[in-house]
C-alpha cells in the first residue's frame, strides 16, 4: 500500500511545549506509511522541507473563522490535511482533520462564541474532529451536536522532556484558576519561605499582571516558555479549569516531577494513577509537605509518571493519527 500523503499543520495549539508537533511530524516520516508535508497555517516555514502557504499573513483573520480562500491548490500533492491550532483554513476537495484540544472558547462565557459555529461549519463541509480526551469528546459533542462518526479521540502528542534531577523549586501553573490560586498564595508563599525554595508560576500575559497588582512574592514564567521550568522543579502544581489537555502535567510526569493536579473530568481520565489529584483547596498544602518532603511517594510518583508520559510520546501518538489518516484518505467513517 503506498503510503498517504499527510499534509500536516505544525503550528499546533500546545503553545507551553513547542516542540510538540514537530516531533509528531518527525514520527510520521519515519514511519514509512505517512509521506509528510508539514506547514505552518500562522507563522512562517522555518525550513526549506516545509511548505510556506502563500498569503497567510493577508488571510490570517478569515481563516481563523474558517473562511477566506481554500488551501487545497498549495497542498494539491496530499491525501489529508490535519489541522491543529488556531487557524482553519477552508478546503473544498481534501479530506479535513481538525484537532480541538481547548474547550474554552466553546463554553459560555467564552469571549470568541463564534469558535462553536465556526468549528460546525468546518463538520459540515466534512471535516472529522479529534479531540484530547473521552472527557472532552462529551462537552464537543454537545456544543457542536456532533454523530458519533464526526469525532475521534487521539492523545496529543508531549514532546521529549529531559528528566529533571536535584530540582528544588515548587512550580505552578495556572490556567482559567487566577483567583484560586491567589487565594492560595499567601499559604504556598509561607510554605516556600519555610523550605528556602523558589515559587515559580506559569501562567499567561494577563495573569503576570494579576500577580504583580497582588504583589505575590513569586517568580513568573509566560506558558509559551513553561517547559524551562521543568529543569529546576522539584514538585508541579497544576490548576486548571478543566477547559485543556493538561500538557504541561504530562510533560512533568515525562520529566520524572511528582505532580499535584485539580479534579478535573479530564486530569481523572487523563492523569489518575501518575499524579495526585486534588478534590478541594484545602488538601493543597498538606499534599505539597507530602510529595515534597516524602521520598518514599516521590520515588513511587516518579516511576508512575514516567510509564504514564509513555502514553502522549509522540511515537505512540503517531501511530494512531498515521492509523486515522489512513481511514480518512480511504473515506471510511
Amino acid at each position: 500500500m503506498n503510503p498517504v500523503r499527510v499534509g500536516l499543520d505544525l503550528d499546533g495549539s500546545l503553545e507551553s511545549l513547542r516542540n510538540s508537533m514537530t516531533e509528531l511530524a518527525d514520527e510520521l516520516r519515519t514511519r514509512g506509511d505517512c509521506s509528510l508535508v508539514g506547514f505552518r497555517s500562522r507563522t512562517a516555514a522555518r525550513n526549506t522541507e516545509e511548505r510556506s502557504l502563500r498569503g497567510r499573513r493577508l488571510f490570517a483573520p478569515l481563516w481563523e473563522r474558517g473562511r477566506g480562500p481554500s488551501i487545497d491548490r498549495q497542498l494539491r500533492d496530499v491525501e489529508v490535511i490535519h489541522l491543529a491550532g488556531v487557524a482553519i483554513p477552508p478546503v473544498r476537495a481534501i479530506p479535513l482533520i481538525l484537532s480541538v484540544d481547548d474547550l474554552r472558547p466553546l463554553r459560555d462565557d467564552a469571549r470568541s462564541r463564534h469558535r462553536a459555529v465556526d468549528l460546525r461549519r468546518c463538520v459540515d463541509r466534512g471535516a472529522r474532529i479529534v479531540v484530547s480526551s473521552r472527557s472532552a469528546s462529551h462537552e464537543v459533542q454537545e456544543v457542536l451536536q456532533l454523530d458519533r462518526t464526526q469525532f475521534t479521540v487521539v492523545r496529543p502528542p508531549v514532546g521529549s522532556i529531559a528528566p529533571t534531577v536535584d530540582g528544588r523549586r515548587l512550580v505552578v501553573q495556572v490556567t482559567g484558576q487566577g483567583q484560586q490560586f491567589l487565594s492560595l498564595a499567601p499559604q504556598l508563599v509561607a510554605f516556600c519561605a519555610a523550605q528556602h525554595c523558589d515559587l515559580v508560576v506559569i501562567g499567561s500575559a494577563h495573569f503576570a499582571g494579576v500577580l504583580r497588582t497582588a504583589g505575590v512574592n513569586a517568580t513568573f514564567l509566560h506558558r509559551a516558555n513553561a517547559t524551562e521550568a521543568l529543569r529546576h522543579a522539584r514538585l508541579v502544581v497544576s490548576l486548571s479549569d478543566g477547559a485543556r489537555f493538561p500538557a504541561f502535567a504530562v510533560a512533568a510526569l515525562a520529566a520524572g516531577v511528582p505532580t499535584l493536579a485539580s479534579l478535573t473530568p479530564i486530569n481523572r481520565e487523563l492523569l489518575s494513577g501518575a499524579a495526585t489529584l486534588l478534590e478541594s483547596d484545602g488538601e493543597l498544602v498538606d499534599a505539597i509537605d507530602d510529595m515534597w518532603t516524602n521520598e518514599a511517594h516521590r520515588s513511587i510518583a516518579r516511576a508512575a509518571g514516567f510509564d504514564r508520559a509513555g502514553d502522549f510520546a509522540p511515537h505512540a501518538v503517531a501511530a494512531t493519527y498515521a492509523s486515522l489518516y489512513a481511514e480518512v484518505a480511504r473515506g471510511v467513517q
